[in-house]
């Protein structure tokens, strides 16, 4: 500033703001000097060249003039300006128009805009144009992204090549569908704002260094996308430790969380651990958790005390069995923590109308309480083959209670068909309980094998499956831990 005013006189370079100030205002307005030019002109502190969104070069005064201008019309409007003070906004009316118009159009209203209204700074054609054709090259169907960029408006500010398309790369590494990334993207949009090689990719190690397929990672962010903004190191490695202390293989471990990737989700000491205890302090087997887990996962993310509470005393006063009871039943079928009582009623109504004493059904509940599930049409059916065809005492359906639970058409009727032309007489669970080789293994026999249990899991050890040295060979190859989860998948 100094070298400029030795160059010039001062009345010179007081008529030089002057002139160029009032072609600014005036475009008509043309200087007295001859030799003027924009070229020549000296550049000032209160002037600046323009930016992408400024369509002229305007002085702090007439900035400000029309920043009040912008704001009043904004307030006309319903939107509140307040966070927009620290951000450039256009030189026009004309131009703040045009982004509320098209962002009207695209669904968002002023509330939306409330809640997020930095995103009047950005470009038409710079910014939100580019997003959102890049959004639709994509997959994103055109009237879904209003709410998209309602659910995530920090997207109009993203740079297509810098952030967007290396997210969208990276999902498809990790053999995420092309007809998912849309699905994927809708339901957690903050990945656009994660960084690859941070928490993104640990995760993706982590639960591959545990067991997790790599070709199962795909299916599990389409699942679960959630995950990949989790740290590892405070969110998934203290709750999948937990998980294996606990007594889950980490084979198991692995599949289940392929299958119900949602258990990342679970806050280890708000919700998992009370799940834990409640469970102990309703008198199931701190060995047998592993297997209520593995079998139902979801109960770990439930208000468990609360529904558990709720539970013990419906069986109680209407079904008759004892805290103890209950606790042999809930070890069984977890599932029941989150049945309808209505829908119980049916099936135990439906016994008690056949014969069966109060103590009879909840002998056969507490022995079998999938009977809590099942439709009475089923079991009506079941009933009449076994009192018509069958003709056999009340007292066996006491003792195999299971007896309902198996298909009449595909299980019961062509077995019973096949005993009865061979003239065999056995126990239900003799014929009903194994699988279609194993029962023509027992009708090739010399002998009526005794009946066995299912699989039962002990903490720390491995699979014990009764009865295992007459299983096939086609079973004895998997692992224990892969029968585990097949057999607890099938329940």
């Amino acid at each position: 500033m100094i070298a400029l005013s030795r160059r010039k006189p001062p009345i010179q370079f007081l008529l030089s703001t002057l002139n160029h100030a009032s072609t600014l205002q005036n475009p008509k307005f043309l200087p007295q000097n001859p030799n003027f030019s924009s070229q020549s002109s000296p550049k000032f502190p209160e002037y600046e060249m323009p930016s992408v969104t400024w369509g002229a070069i305007h002085g702090r005064k007439e900035r400000l003039v029309s920043r009040v201008i912008i704001s009043d019309y904004l307030k006309s409007l319903g939107i509140i300006p307040d966070e927009l003070a620290p951000i450039e906004l256009p030189s026009t009316i004309d131009v703040m128009k045009e982004r509320i118009e098209f962002l009207t159009k695209l669904g968002l209203t002023v509330d939306d805009i409330n809640n997020y209204p930095l995103m009047l700074g950005c470009s038409l054609r710079k910014n939100i144009i580019p997003v959102l054709t890049y959004l639709q090259k994509i997959g994103f169907p055109k009237p879904k992204l209003g709410e998209f960029v309602k659910n995530y408006p920090q997207v109009l500010h993203s740079s297509v090549i810098v952030e967007l398309a290396p997210v969208v790369k990276f999902l498809r590494g990790l053999d995420v569908e092309k007809q998912d990334i849309p699905y994927v993207l809708s339901r957690f949009p903050e990945l656009f704002g994660f960084k690859l090689e941070g928490t993104m990719s640990t995760s993706v190690a982590y639960l591959v260094s545990i067991g997790v397929s790599p070709r199962d990672i795909g299916p599990m962010v389409t699942q679960f996308p959630y995950f990949l903004g989790m740290r590892v190191g405070t969110m998934i490695k203290p709750l999948a430790e937990f998980l294996i202390e606990l007594g889950i293989p980490k084979r198991i471990l692995a599949r289940m969380l392929e299958k119900r990737t949602y258990v990342l989700g679970y806050d280890l000491e708000e919700t998992v651990k009370p799940n834990v205890d409640a469970l102990i302090s309703f008198g199931v087997r701190k060995e047998v958790i592993p297997m209520i887990v593995a079998q139902f996962p979801q109960i770990l993310g439930l208000p468990l005390k609360a529904k558990l509470s709720t539970m013990q005393y419906f069986f109680s006063l209407k079904l008759k069995i004892d805290p103890e009871g209950f606790a042999k039943a809930l070890e069984k079928l977890p599932q029941i923590v989150g049945l309808n009582q209505n829908l119980m009623m049916r099936p135990v109504d439906f016994l008690r109308g056949r014969g069966f004493s109060d103590g009879d059904v909840a002998r056969m509940v507490v022995k079998c309480p999938q009977l809590l599930v099942l439709r009475v049409e089923v079991m009506k059916n079941s009933f009449y083959f076994f009192k018509s065809e069958m003709r056999r005492g009340m007292e066996e359906l006491l003792e195999f209670p299971e007896y309902f639970t198996y298909s009449l058409e595909a299980r019961i009727k062509p077995r019973y068909q096949r005993l009865a032309s061979k003239g065999i007489r056995c126990g239900l669970g003799w014929f009903l309980n194994c699988s279609d080789q194993r029962f023509e293994e027992r009708l090739q026999g010399d002998y009526i094998e005794g009946e066995t249990l299912g699989p039962s899991f002990v903490m720390g050890g491995k699979l014990d499956m009764p009865g295992s040295e007459l299983v096939s060979d086609e079973e004895d190859d998997e692992s224990d831990s892969e029968v585990l989860y097949r057999r607890t998948v099938q329940l």
